[in-house]
């Protein structure tokens, strides 16, 4: 049996689709499973044991325009799959299912033309369930059994990383002396989401201030922020306790890294996912999204800072600019509610390497398995 599974959005929704595909895996051992996801992500998920193959589906490069879409097309209906599982919402995507010609096409309701690219069909209840349950119905409409859908183990988003990667990441966090050590991601792709460089900055100083290790991180176009964060905190890349790393990570090697912090501190975004996928305590900043969008951190070492305006959320994703132009979300956020947050997390780390469990820089899934 071959089986596909389509999820082409935001590293997030396509991370918060891992547990879609680990109790499909579970429900039918031997079939041969395919994740399709956006063009660029295929490397973070090339370790999965639950999947034969990771494709990229590339559609701001060679998979854009219709010429490119029905030669895609065309190369997954010669895969001959016989079931076809769409996690996404988009026009392309219902296009996708429809011409893979899967005796079984699974998708939502809400879907651009859900009557004719799906032969089953459920709908998201977006308002009821968070993300993962959402992506879960769907596992239910293809007939997976109700147990493997309540196993909590199979349902968490197990990321499996390249031995590299962990290599990789051990090779950047080695000139930090010991003690924890809190990574501070202020970028997002959406720019709302993203916290004030000045709080950031007011954070990171009270961390090295703490004993802690400091590690900033950011991603292709977010180096700017980063550096604004870094100046206004009065830091350089020859602080003690101190690691500059933006720019500097692979996505794999970023993930491996993220496993093995103390704390990660950072907005809402597909990075915040990955870190507390990993089971990292993470303290995270929500402005014109809210927990009750499904999309927030899950594990008992997660937090979420937010605070009450009428005019939250404002979208699912976010916007370039506050549509009502205060920004209150964000800036009502103070700097001593995120420490407080982080500092007690850091507390807690202190306590538990006192009780001879595994020093900080080690990957969490050497040293704790439920935070």
């Amino acid at each position: 049996m071959r089986i596909a599974v389509w999820n082409t959005a935001f590293l997030g929704d396509s991370l918060l689709t891992l547990p879609l595909v680990r109790v499909i895996r579970a429900a039918w051992k031997e079939a041969e499973i395919d994740f399709y996801v956006r063009g660029g992500l295929e490397p973070l998920y090339a370790g999965q044991p639950e999947t034969a193959h990771v494709y990229g589906c590339h559609k701001r490069g060679r998979h854009g325009g219709w010429k490119a879409m029905l030669s895609l097309a065309r190369e997954i209906a010669s895969r001959r799959y016989d079931i076809w599982v769409d996690a996404h919402l988009s026009l392309r995507s219902s296009l996708m299912a429809w011409a893979s010609r899967a005796p079984v096409r699974a998708g939502y309701e809400e879907a651009a033309l859900s009557s004719l690219a799906f032969s089953v069909r459920t709908g998201r209840r977006f308002h009821e369930l968070q993300e993962v349950e959402r992506l879960l119905l769907l596992a239910r409409a293809i007939g997976v059994p109700s147990g493997l859908l309540e196993d909590k183990d199979l349902t968490w988003p197990e990321l499996h990383l390249p031995q590299e990667a962990h290599d990789k990441a051990a090779g950047l966090l080695a000139p930090l002396s010991g003690g924890p050590i809190v990574g501070i991601h202020p970028g997002s792709v959406w720019p709302t989401k993203r916290w004030l460089p000045e709080g950031f900055a007011s954070v990171l100083r009270r961390v090295l201030d703490s004993g802690a290790s400091a590690v900033l991180l950011a991603g292709p176009g977010e180096e700017a922020i980063a550096g604004e964060v870094a100046r206004l905190a009065g830091v350089d890349s020859g602080a003690a306790g101190f690691l500059d790393l933006s720019g500097k990570t692979s996505l794999t090697s970023l993930a491996a890294l993220l496993a093995r912090l103390d704390c990660y501190l950072g907005n809402d975004s597909g990075v915040m996912h990955l870190a507390w996928a990993q089971r990292v305590p993470v303290t995270a900043l929500f402005g014109p999204t809210t927990r009750s969008l499904g999309f927030w951190p899950r594990g008992e070492g997660s937090s979420v800072m937010e605070v009450c305006e009428p005019c939250r959320p404002c979208g699912l994703h976010g916007h370039k600019a506050c549509p009502q132009g205060h920004f209150r979300c964000m800036r009502r956020i103070t700097a001593d509610m995120v420490w407080q947050d982080v500092e007690r997390k850091l507390i807690r780390r202190r306590a538990e390497h006192a009780e001879g469990q595994a020093p900080s820089g080690q990957c969490r899934k050497e040293s704790c398995d439920a935070i």
